[in-house]
């Protein structure tokens, strides 16, 4: 039997799709997997498999895990992704509805989704006050002192967000920064319970923010929609009050995502 034949040819993938059938199913675990996880599930040979793997691997599709055997997404799939979110007709309606949110709310609002090292600033929407915080899109922060970078780590398993943390540098950034990581690890945990997370002048000083989480069909986070505004207008207390009007506007751009 050829290499590349699978066991039941009632399951068989044509052989130019088996390398995309390969990444999507990777995506959709949303954990790193191994190539033995997924052999039942696309029917293919243990050496096409790795050679799949392999390939992904070395395009920059697919990057090996820390344990050395799994393998998570990698630069071009994650940029792949971002670059689907923001196609043209999609990014039209999710800019509409921060818009909405931002002049709903009076202050900057963005979206940031997660990449290996920090969020990325997807899109955002400017305050008109003059007095405001500068971080253009495509901006880079970090995970651990962020409204958005925390509504990411609860968002992950407890046995991946201590791995995080047992490798993380927990650098200063602003007066408000967590640098001890027991400390950050209950604040994680509190976020997971509350739902929303918030940066109280921990990645600049005199800046506060909150953020709540867009999610797929499976309830697992795409992105961030965060509100942040200078600490001469609000404080966190002030704008958890609009927690309810940040909430509805990520569940409007979470059924965007799956639509």
């Amino acid at each position: 039997m050829p290499e590349d034949s699978p066991p039941n040819p009632q399951g068989q993938i044509p052989t130019n799709l088996r390398l995309l059938v390969l990444l999507e199913e990777v995506a959709r675990a949303g954990v790193p997997v191994t190539p033995t996880a997924l052999k039942d599930t696309l029917n293919l040979p243990k050496p096409t498999l790795h050679r799949l793997f392999n390939t992904a691997e070395a395009s920059g599709f697919l990057q090996r895990d820390i344990d050395g055997r799994s393998y998570g997404p990698g630069p071009r799939l994650r940029q792949l992704a971002v670059n689907t979110v923001s196609s043209q007709r999609i990014r039209t309606v999710r800019l509409s509805i921060l818009r909405a949110i931002a002049e709903r709310i009076g202050e900057t609002c963005n979206i940031a989704t997660p990449d290996r090292d920090g969020m990325i600033y997807l899109d955002r929407v400017e305050t008109h006050w003059p007095l405001r915080i500068q971080l253009p899109v495509g901006s880079q922060v970090p995970f651990y002192c962020t409204a958005s970078g925390k509504m990411y780590l609860s968002s992950l398993r407890p046995v991946y967000f201590d791995r995080y943390l047992d490798a993380a540098k927990l650098e200063v950034q602003a007066p408000g920064t967590i640098t001890d990581k027991a400390a950050l690890k209950a604040e994680i945990e509190a976020t997971r319970k509350r739902g929303y997370s918030t940066d109280n002048q921990e990645l600049m000083e005199d800046m506060v923010a909150i953020a709540v989480p867009v999610t797929d069909r499976q309830k697992r986070l795409v992105s961030t929609l965060s509100v942040h505004a200078p600490m001469q207008r609000h404080d966190i207390g002030s704008l958890t009050k609009h927690l309810d009007d940040l909430k509805a506007a990520a569940a409007s751009l979470s059924e965007l995502v799956n639509s």
